[in-house]
């Protein structure tokens, strides 16, 4: 999914679009998403694609959403990232190529990997009890 600059700034707010555009972090402990513990799926801001599942999410301590793993095989990408001085591995939406966060060798004996997301880069999408 492609579109010009200025229509991602007419959709998305300026922080999201620092986030999602501009390869921007939010602050350590600022996300509204931080503390979600219902089950549901947490969205891309950007396009709406599915990148993660509510099972999947974990307490990190980090200060950001963390996840064992994305939805899918082809939710998320991965690419090589060496801005800052460090060399991490950089997480994007597969769909819109929006910057979500990084992904880190240190997660839970389930993969061992901690998805670590910014809340702005997600949205989420509660599952009603019937």
């Amino acid at each position: 999914m492609e579109k010009p600059e200025y229509q991602w700034r007419t959709q998305l707010s300026p922080e999201r679009f620092h986030i999602l555009r501009e390869q921007g972090t939010e602050p350590s402990g600022s996300g509204e998403l931080l503390h979600v513990a219902d089950d549901g799926e947490f969205r891309c801001a950007g396009c709406g694609s599915v990148l993660f599942h509510s099972d999947d999410k974990f307490e990190s301590g980090t200060g950001w959403p963390s996840f064992v793993r994305p939805a899918g095989d082809q939710a998320v990408e991965e690419h090589a990232d060496s801005r800052n001085g460090m060399l991490r591995t950089e997480v994007t939406c597969s769909n819109c190529g929006g910057h979500l966060g990084h992904v880190f060798p240190d997660g839970p004996a389930a993969t061992g990997l901690r998805y670590c997301i910014n809340s702005l880069a997600l949205e989420f999408e509660g599952h009603s009890e019937s």
